[in-house]
């Protein structure tokens, strides 16, 4: 069998587990059956049988593959899925680029009916590079360009941690230059070398305290975050709603004139932009100092066209 089809049997695995946590020897090998003809798509060359050793060995794979553990309950008389919930994010992640990617992979024929964003990587290529220096504690060294910035700077680093946001992926990382942790958006970064020189990794970082109240990449420009109040209108609050800005997201109305919520978040440019993109369909109630930086943006874009 191909690895295609090995890969595609394993996560047929994991995505049945996930629905059905202890579900017994019995019904995986039904379900694996059931799908045979999908991983036939995979592999033409796919032998059809399935047996518990087989199942064994995929669940020693999808651990030494995937990093997801299984193990067989007893009392709950089945396999199911050993997942701490710091891992979850991870998982459903993965789960989702499995099933767009097998859904593409199957529809070639429906092409003319798919229409996908147009845009290149955006510096994914040094992922697995920086995730390995962050793991071994290694100090990277890169060449950086900001957007308003037209020279290209050498940088020394201590990588501590990736984030993603908005399709773009940073890389947060001590800069030797002045010693202030940094984040180094991917898609600006290039010449990465990871040398042999090691680094201690601070005891008190922590990648999501860091940015727990923080909508976005930018750091926090203050010591406490705010309570924030926004009113939106009853349509654009659905979206809201099943799309959380922010995980603090509190409904406080949600009534025919209009969806309320609060947030516990650091006012900073990314969630001031984000804002802004709401256009009249948002008004802000709290604070004052966020209620005049949104004004005055908005009195600033009407000027343009008067």
């Amino acid at each position: 069998m191909s690895k295609k089809g090995y890969i595609s049997r394993y996560l047929l695995i994991i995505k049945k587990l996930k629905s059905k946590p202890h579900t017994s020897y019995e019904d995986l090998k039904g379900y694996i059956e059931n799908q045979i003809e999908f991983l036939q798509m995979m592999d033409d060359q796919l032998s059809i049988g399935f047996s518990i050793r087989t199942l064994q060995r995929d669940i020693k794979e999808i651990s030494n593959n995937f990093g997801i553990d299984i193990e067989y309950s007893r009392s709950g008389k089945g396999y199911h899925i050993v997942q701490i919930e710091s891992e979850n994010m991870n998982f459903q992640r993965m789960m989702e680029a499995f099933d767009m990617f097998n859904s593409l992979n199957l529809s070639q024929d429906l092409a003319p009916f798919i229409d996908l964003e147009k845009r290149k990587p955006l510096g994914t290529e040094n992922l697995y590079g920086l995730l390995h220096a962050i793991k071994n504690r290694f100090q990277i060294k890169f060449s950086y360009q900001k957007y308003f910035d037209s020279e290209i700077s050498n940088r020394i680093a201590e990588p501590y941690a990736m984030k993603e946001f908005k399709n773009r992926w940073y890389v947060i990382a001590k800069d030797r230059k002045d010693n202030n942790v940094k984040s180094f958006s991917l898609d600006r970064l290039s010449g990465l070398e990871i040398t042999n020189t090691t680094f201690i990794y601070p005891e008190n970082f922590n990648i999501e305290d860091r940015y727990r109240f923080c909508f976005g990449i930018i750091d926090p420009n203050k010591d406490e975050p705010e309570e924030i109040i926004l009113s939106f209108d009853p349509i654009e609050g659905k979206y809201i709603k099943s799309l959380p800005l922010h995980n603090s997201q509190q409904i406080l109305i949600d009534n025919e004139q209009e969806l309320r919520i609060k947030l516990k978040l650091f006012v900073t440019y990314d969630l001031i932009m984000e804002l802004l993109s709401y256009g009249y369909n948002l008004k802000v109630l709290q604070p004052e100092s966020l209620i005049e930086q949104i004004r005055s943006v908005h009195e600033r874009a009407f000027k343009q066209y008067s």
